[in-house]
């Protein structure tokens, strides 16, 4: 009975969120119900295969298992420059040097099947199989499909040649494809902070964000054609680039290290500066529910009751003052509850989806980390909901990204990429938020 509620949620939650993207359509009568149609078909073919089909399963799990050796790799690297710093065992988890070294390795390796041609027939794959199902665009369909791999400024080199003529609806699609779905040197990121030091968590993530950046990819098309339909003439050829990014395999792995360090540095970077300001609103905020006195000779004039106290017992301790955190659970707690999560957890997660849209996901993630670790989320079925919902990277900051990125290789399409922004933002997170129905309904 439990579980066929959790499936009525389920679809409720899924039919609100396309039910939004409906209402933010630019052009409702061009919508393509035969692709939406798709869409819908692929996410639940795609996570019903790997959740209940051993066969597929397994190979799921094979890749896991890949991308935690992948892990053990770098860390042989940072035992060399570091020393024993590198033992957690002995200074604890220094996220600089724990964690984000898998992003620089994984992107060298990624430069690295780049070069060979490995990724582009893998993406190509991907990319057939989409195609059969909805009639888009070839460079749409493997933009999206490269997404599954690539971060979003790497997978348009894809399609490079093709930038510069796409239409409006087309560079729309590369939007949100690019925000619906993380970056596999990302992933190694979040398989780290979810797993801790237990392989066999290490894996039960990799399984499930790999599940996650698959049908995130057929949920963006769907969302971008629902908010952006196509209404001209498209090429549904599916021509990859062979445009190389290094004039040698030794080359390739270097440019994709730099890439790499890039990124990390831009992590950490934004780290930083988003805890900080965390920090900083919780203090005004935190100042706001406490209880203050004005005193004037001597005379107490006004008095501020303050409601941290009543926060406190309202949340039964689970949040002790006015916070950034308690005000986004608050917001964001509809939206947990219409991904299926239970209402123990609601202004956790709450907090957590919030974090993740206005401010980062690699923020959100550290915190859902860091709440599994300490007992604060203890349900299995609600950390893997947010896994799906937080995979992704939508959020205002990758609009500047896109712009850079993007503009960078087509300046003809810059305006576009400013206009549709915001709105690219959204249509990631719903299709993200579409693969946690999905996982709510199926897990």
């Amino acid at each position: 009975m439990d579980h066929f509620i959790s499936i009525l949620r389920g679809l409720l939650g899924y039919a609100a969120l396309i039910g939004i993207a409906v209402a933010l359509s630019y052009n409702r009568r061009a919508i393509s119900w035969r692709v939406v149609g798709a869409g819908i078909a692929l996410q639940f073919i795609f996570a019903s295969l790997v959740l209940f089909v051993p066969p597929v399963r397994g190979v799921v799990e094979w890749v896991g298992v890949r991308f935690v050796d992948l892990m053990g790799f770098t860390n042989e690297g940072v035992r060399f420059v570091f020393g024993s710093l590198a033992d957690s065992d002995r200074h604890g988890l220094i996220f600089a040097i724990g964690i984000l070294p898998s992003i620089i390795f994984f992107s060298a390796f990624t430069s690295m099947l780049y070069y060979l041609g490995i990724l582009q027939k893998v993406v190509y794959g991907f990319a057939w199989v989409i195609s059969r199902f909805m009639p888009l665009s070839g460079a749409e369909t493997l933009s999206a499909s490269a997404n599954i791999f690539l971060g979003q400024t790497e997978a348009p080199f894809l399609i490079k040649p093709f930038l510069p003529t796409m239409t409006r609806s087309e560079i729309f699609t590369v939007m949100v494809g690019g925000m619906a779905t993380i970056a596999g040197a990302v992933m190694l990121a979040y398989i780290s902070i979810l797993g801790g030091s237990s392989d066999a968590e290490k894996i039960l993530f990799a399984t499930h964000l790999i599940t996650a950046s698959v049908i995130n990819a057929p949920a963006g098309l769907m969302i971008s054609k629902i908010i952006l339909p196509q209404t001209e003439k498209i090429s549904t050829d599916l021509n990859v680039s062979s445009e190389k990014i290094g004039t040698n395999l030794v080359d390739a792995v270097c440019n994709g290290t730099t890439d790499g360090l890039k990124l990390a540095v831009n992590v950490g970077a934004m780290l930083i500066t988003f805890t900080a300001l965390i920090a900083l609103f919780n203090a005004i905020f935190g100042w706001v529910g406490a209880s203050h006195t004005l005193t004037i000779a001597g005379t107490d004039l006004f008095t501020w009751p303050g409601f941290n106290s009543a926060i406190e017992r309202l949340t039964d301790g689970a949040y002790t003052t006015f916070s950034l955190e308690f005000v986004l659970g608050l917001i964001y707690a509809p939206v947990a509850w219409l991904l299926g999560i239970e209402y123990g957890q609601l202004l956790q997660s709450g907090q957590l989806l919030g974090i993740r849209t206005v401010l980062n996901e690699f923020v959100s993630f550290m915190q859902l980390g860091q709440m599994k670790a300490d007992g604060v989320i203890t349900d299995q079925r609600t950390i893997i909901i947010l896994t799906y919902a937080m995979c992704g990277f939508a959020n205002i900051v990758s609009i500047g990204i896109q712009i850079g990125g993007i503009g960078t290789l087509a300046p003809n399409q810059r305006a576009n990429l400013a206009s549709l922004g915001v709105k690219a933002v959204i249509g990631g997170t719903l299709a993200s938020y579409l693969s946690a129905c999905i996982a709510g309904m199926l897990v």
